[in-house]
């Protein structure tokens, strides 16, 4: 499959799965490919190599902005789509709210384009971990397929209201936090650590 029909794919694959079927008016939007607009891993986007300074403008890009299942980011609106470069994610967290205690407690997230996420059943929080320096990476789950990664102020606030639950069987211990009465996991402890 060349690289052509292989975009063609992904863009039926996606637009399929997010309009379930047959779009709105009986056609499906022109496959513009890839355009010279990019994601840095920072959060900054940019257009022809240079950063988008208009804060409105991200937003309204973001608005259209999706995710396919092989991790590729799409700009996607009723007439056109068109891939777009992420380096890592589209957005970055840099501000956490905590309401509430204990189990009951609720941890929300703020993007750097001003939205807003509850850390929830459907915004999950995982962990990846660099294989050479063992370095986490933070990320909590957006609508669309998307993902914010946690910046390091974040990801340390939250690490500071984390608690430790114990697993009986193998006395792991779990780090991590509560909302929305459900536990998020920061990370693990062995026994004796």
């Amino acid at each position: 499959m060349s690289s052509n029909e292989k975009t063609v794919d992904l863009a039926e694959k996606l637009w399929t799965r997010l309009r379930a079927g047959k779009p709105a008016g009986g056609r499906h939007p022109q496959i513009c490919g890839d355009i010279p607009m990019s994601i840095g891993r920072d959060g900054t986007w940019f257009y022809q190599g240079g950063p988008i300074g208009r804060i409105e403008l991200v937003k309204l890009f973001a608005s259209v902005l999706q995710r396919d299942e092989e991790g590729g980011h799409w700009l996607v609106t009723p007439a056109e789509m068109a891939r777009i470069e992420v380096e890592d994610v589209a957005f970055i967290a840099v501000e956490l709210e905590k309401t509430g205690e204990s189990t009951a407690s609720v941890i929300r997230f703020r993007t750097n384009i001003d939205q807003w996420v509850e850390l929830d059943k459907n915004h999950g929080l995982r962990v990846e971990h660099d294989p050479e320096t063992g370095e986490p990476s933070p990320y909590v789950k957006l609508d669309r397929g998307l993902e914010a990664r946690l910046n390091r102020a974040v990801f340390y606030q939250l690490v500071d209201m984390a608690d430790e639950l114990k697993e009986p069987e193998t006395g792991k211990m779990r780090i991590g936090v509560y909302s929305n009465n459900q536990f998020f996991e920061i990370g693990t402890l062995e026994a004796g650590e």
